[in-house]
């Protein structure tokens, strides 16, 4: 079974390798994590960091998830509009049938 980690632990152990200078080999030991992995998110943190993140990945740093949050708030507002926009179209239509 695959194991599943925090933003927080991922974000911890990218800003050691990062931040701290310590070497993956050394941090993986410490953390019980794999080499791949801890690469994955030294990568990501990177990207992050520099203002962008990879399509399809879940933010790790707190700026990104919140930028993420907010994209994701804004598709919904657009949802949103283009429901209200059928149904007030579809509300005039409706009117104007019974005006005649």
């Amino acid at each position: 079974m695959r194991k599943s980690y925090s933003s927080e632990f991922k974000l911890k152990a990218a800003s050691m390798v990062l931040d701290e200078d310590q070497p993956v080999p050394e941090i993986c030991a410490s953390l019980d994590i794999g080499p791949t992995a801890l690469r994955r998110w030294v990568e990501q943190v990177r990207k992050e960091r520099a203002g962008s993140t990879l399509a399809g990945t879940k933010a790790i740093t707190a700026d990104q998830k919140q930028i993420q949050e907010l994209k994701a708030l804004l598709r919904q507002k657009d949802r949103d509009i283009e429901i209200l926009k059928k149904a007030s179209a579809l509300l005039l239509l409706d009117s104007k049938d019974h005006s005649l």
